[in-house]
């Protein structure tokens, strides 16, 4: 126990063991019976008495041995300075009597020594004191019973701001909460909004960090991610690695300190990239004394370079007289010198307690004159005050405190005392100061060109990240670009070519009509391209979700237009030559439209279904983050858009089916024509060769597509490529060769081939083939030869029937009308076909003949007239009046038959019967000899 100084004003007494501590600590009502074995305290009359020493109780641990009795060594000579202060400034008419009862800072030694405190002691106006946290606040919680009132000057735990347990708590000395808003204010200043806390787990720092979540979140400051640790902080320090937290504000003792910076060293956390925020109350030197870890003092302050401290600022900096008419450096060295004298070391709570002292006898003073202006105020002269009513006054009286001491301005609010919070940082192995923070006009004030980073900049709050759109290549897109252009222009000159020789044999039997939805599907084809080109970078991503859409719906209707087109062609000649059955029916273009326009309603079908059930949507897909090639404290984190939606496999599947039938069918139609010589009707080998092109680039094309879906430039080059190359090689098949047809032999297209006939073959009943009746000047010469070859002349007589038929099927979709032979060549054909047996025939080609003749199928024979099967020998067939006869028979019926199917003779000629003079266009050819000769 301390000796007694009462010579300085200080009284101690012992500890009384005779009252149970229970009793005493539930039962208020006692606090008379203990003051029945007192002689003070009986009267309220103190504020008018003439005794001018006030007691006051003081409650601190003065034992060497107890936890934290350093404080109170360092604390004695500030109460002692300010009582000396409070005297000689003679503005107050008593002085102040403390009695230090010592705690022990234990939870019942230091009950006891309140409770023998009064009872047996003076009766104490006030409380002053309270050190350790949970003596304090078992005894604070017992205040509103005894209708007393404390005032601590260094419990900052923050349990004791709850005021509705500790209604009569006050406190001078911020508590460890006062610094959060200061926290925060710090954080705004740098614009920092996302942060993690690392507490360790005790109940001062959990309570802390419970307040801090609160003004965060009032703030809108991202809490990235909590962590607290018990022993080893590695695990959690590494958490916060995994979360990307930059800004890191710790609650931990230092014996813990030491332990979390060893860990960020290891982890590399610290640095420009790293921010540590700590509490500000560690002793000097406190890594060298509290390192228990394997990292050396040097990586302990490589880690700690930097950290920002955050306390109470225990002085004020600001050098204005306060109450006491000395600045706080004046203060501060009058204070040196008394520990000086004491050889004790200072308490950083030394300028609280002196202004605690200052407190006490304002606040005293001011209840002394309420009191007394009531008894003025009473005319019965016979004014009393009891205990409950001298509580409540003084604690009114404490909650309007206001007045600047030497740590600044002295001000409650709610019984907390609104402070300054000091900031320092840990620079080259020492704390420099580098701003405060006033919690009464709540301003932070940084030191200007005392705060320094490790960086050029202050670290980010979290690392920033770049969203990177994965753009198409600008340059890519417009060589493609460029690319597609020419190839709609090479389509428009086909449909200018097309358009322009409409009415051209050779255009007009490939049916121009079905070449020109070939070229229309091209060109959307094409068109398609463009859509493909355009990203987020171009288009809102309103526009984006509709080009997704008409992208895809351009693509598919044209390719079934152009495909569609080309196959119903092949079709048409399929149904001619393969199926007997309709071998006396017409099939005209519109038919053929009506096959592509089903084909486009199925693609409608199936394009509406989708874009109703289950539409094309932008999604994004978002890739790992990747280093900023420039080397700055950010990250890349590319992404890139699709067009998707949720069933996205099922309507590509039914697209890929259906299209892949068309394609299938296609190949069947070209494969089943494949012999069928009249380039002009038959385009199979283009249509195979196209499909076939089309078909391998269309698989290469989505493999590497589906391949290369991270890779929007190589998507799209590729996508590009197979469009351009399916569309320009359809194309050129369909024309080129017409093109070129055009321009070296207009005709050769529609000259008879022969049909050559192979006894290996039983699969088809003949190879079909073509014939040109047409005679005029530009084929003379040919007709020349053959009357120099009479076996040849013969053949073709004999065939003539057959080709007749043949043509008139070819020519069954043609409107144009064909001019007939002119009178002259009639000659001509009559000379051919009244030539007789050739006495000078040579023996070769009459063994050609009788070979081809044996080759002709029994049943081409067998459909023959009998009559004409029963006839002698070749001669006899051949000869002239039978020509002569054949030809005035079958001709005009022929001409009169199939002609007018394909827009061959007049209205006016339309009966077989006419006679010659009835039409003007017939007046000067000889009746049997009326026939119309249509080249292709």
């Amino acid at each position: 126990m301390a000796p007694s100084r009462r010579d300085r004003g200080w009284e101690m007494t012992p500890l009384s063991g005779c009252l149970l501590l229970s009793i005493l600590v539930f039962q208020p009502a006692l606090t008379k019976v203990c003051h029945d074995y007192t002689k003070e305290g009986e009267d309220n009359g103190w504020f008018s008495s003439k005794d001018d020493r006030l007691p006051i109780m003081v409650l601190m641990p003065m034992n060497e041995s107890a936890l934290m009795s350093s404080i109170s060594l360092g604390i004695e000579p500030a109460v002692e300075l300010a009582i000396q202060h409070l005297n000689e400034s003679r503005n107050y008419k008593f002085s102040l009597v403390t009695k230090i009862y010592d705690t022990e800072c234990d939870n019942a030694k230091g009950l006891r020594s309140f409770f023998d405190a009064i009872c047996f002691g003076p009766k104490h106006l006030m409380i002053f004191g309270g050190v350790c946290p949970s003596v304090t606040s078992i005894i604070a919680e017992s205040l509103e019973g005894w209708n007393l009132v404390q005032l601590s000057f260094a419990a900052t735990t923050p349990v004791l701001a709850d005021k509705k347990k500790y209604p009569n708590f006050f406190r001078t000395v911020p508590s460890d909460n006062a610094v959060n808003p200061a926290v925060v204010k710090f954080l705004n200043s740098y614009k920092w909004s996302r942060v993690g806390t690392l507490t360790q787990d005790v109940q001062r720092f959990s309570e802390v960090r419970n307040d801090l979540t609160n003004e965060l979140e009032k703030a809108d400051i991202q809490i990235a991610d909590t962590e607290s640790f018990s022993n080893d902080p590695c695990v959690n320090v590494k958490k916060l690695k995994d979360n990307d937290v930059r800004i890191i504000i710790g609650q931990f003792d230092e014996n813990l300190a030491s332990k979390v910076f060893c860990c960020a060293y290891n982890l590399n956390m610290f640095g420009s990239k790293y921010q540590w925020i700590i509490p500000g109350w560690y002793q000097g030197s406190w890594w060298e004394q509290a390192n228990s870890t394997n990292c050396t003092a040097k990586k302990l302050l490589t880690a700690m370079e930097g950290y920002i401290a955050v306390d109470f600022e225990p002085l004020s900096a600001k050098q204005v007289k306060g109450i006491s008419g000395r600045t706080p450096r004046e203060y501060e060295m009058e204070y040196s010198e008394v520990l000086q004298q004491k050889g004790v070391e200072p308490s950083k709570y030394h300028g609280f307690a002196y202004d605690g002292i200052w407190v006490i006898a304002k606040t005293l003073t001011r209840v002394m004159d309420l009191l007394k202006q009531k008894e003025s105020q009473d005319m019965y002269h016979n004014f009393t005050v009891d205990d409950r009513e001298v509580g409540k006054l003084v604690l009114d009286v404490m909650n309007e405190t206001n007045f600047y001491g030497v740590t600044g301005q002295v001000m409650f609010r709610n019984g907390e005392r609104m402070g300054t919070i000091k900031f320092t940082q840990f620079q080259e192995g020492k704390e420099v100061k580098v701003g405060e923070y006033n919690a009464i006009a709540d301003v932070l004030d940084l030191i200007n060109n005392t705060l320094r980073f490790q960086g050029v900049e202050p670290p980010k709050d979290r690392t920033i990240v770049h969203l990177q759109r994965r753009n198409i290549n600008v340059p890519l897109y417009s060589i493609l670009s460029v690319i597609t252009i020419l190839g709609m222009l090479m389509a428009g000159a086909f449909l200018f070519f097309n358009i322009k020789n409409r009415n051209h044999r050779l255009i007009k039997m490939s049916s121009p009509y079905m070449n020109n939805l070939i070229i229309l599907g091209g060109m959307l084809s094409y068109s398609s391209i463009f859509l493909f080109g355009l990203d987020g970078a171009l288009v809102s991503e309103k526009e984006f979700e509709a080009l997704c859409t008409v992208r895809t719906w351009i693509l598919i209707v044209g390719y079934t237009t152009a495909f569609g087109a080309m196959f119903a062609k092949t079709w048409r000649v399929h149904a001619i030559f393969k199926n007997v059955k309709m071998k006396k029916k017409i099939i005209k273009d519109q038919k053929l439209l009506i096959i592509v326009g089903g084909m486009l309603l199925i693609d409608l079908c199936i394009l509406i279904c989708w874009q109703i059930v289950d539409p094309l949507k932008r999604t994004v897909e978002e890739y790992s983050l990747e280093a900023d090639p420039q080397g700055r404290d950010i990250a890349i984190r590319p992404f890139l858009e699709h067009c998707e939606n949720t069933h996205m496999t099922i309507w590509l599947g039914i697209v890929y089916a259906y299209k892949g039938l068309l394609m299938l069918f296609g190949c069947f139609l070209a494969w089943e024509t494949r012999n069928v010589s009249i380039p002009a009707l038959n385009d199979s080998k283009y249509i195979g060769m196209s499909v076939y092109n089309v078909g391998i680039m269309c698989i290469i094309g989505a493999a590497v597509s589906f391949l290369t879906r991270d890779q929007p430039n190589v998507q799209f080059c590729i996508v590009a490529l197979v469009i351009i190359f399916c569309s320009t090689i359809t194309l050129c098949l369909v024309f080129v060769p017409k093109f070129i047809t055009m321009r070296t032999n207009p005709d050769a297209a529609t000259q008879n081939r022969r049909l050559k006939f192979n006894t290996n073959q039983k699969k088809e009943d003949s190879k079909t083939s073509t014939s040109v009746t047409s005679v005029n000047q530009a084929n003379t010469s040919r007709l020349d030869g053959l009357q120099t070859d009479n076996h040849r002349l013969r053949m073709k007589i004999t065939e003539l029937d057959k080709e007749l038929e043949e043509v008139t099927m070819q020519l069954q979709d043609t409107p144009e009308k064909t001019p007939y032979i002119k009178q002259n060549h009639y000659g001509e054909v009559n000379n051919i076909l009244s030539i007789r047996n050739f006495t000078d025939a040579k023996d070769g080609d009459k063994s050609i003949l009788k070979n081809h003749l044996e080759q002709k199928p029994q049943a081409q024979w067998g459909s023959m007239d009998p009559s004409r099967i029963n006839r002698g020998p070749l001669e006899d067939i051949n000869s002239p009046e039978h020509i002569q006869r054949r030809l005035s028979l079958q001709l005009p019926i022929l001409h009169h038959a199939y002609l007018p199917s394909i827009g061959g003779v007049d209205a006016s000629c339309t009966s077989p019967n006419a006679s010659p003079g009835s039409s003007p266009r017939h007046r000067h050819m000889p009746p049997s000899y009326r026939v119309m000769v249509s080249g292709l």
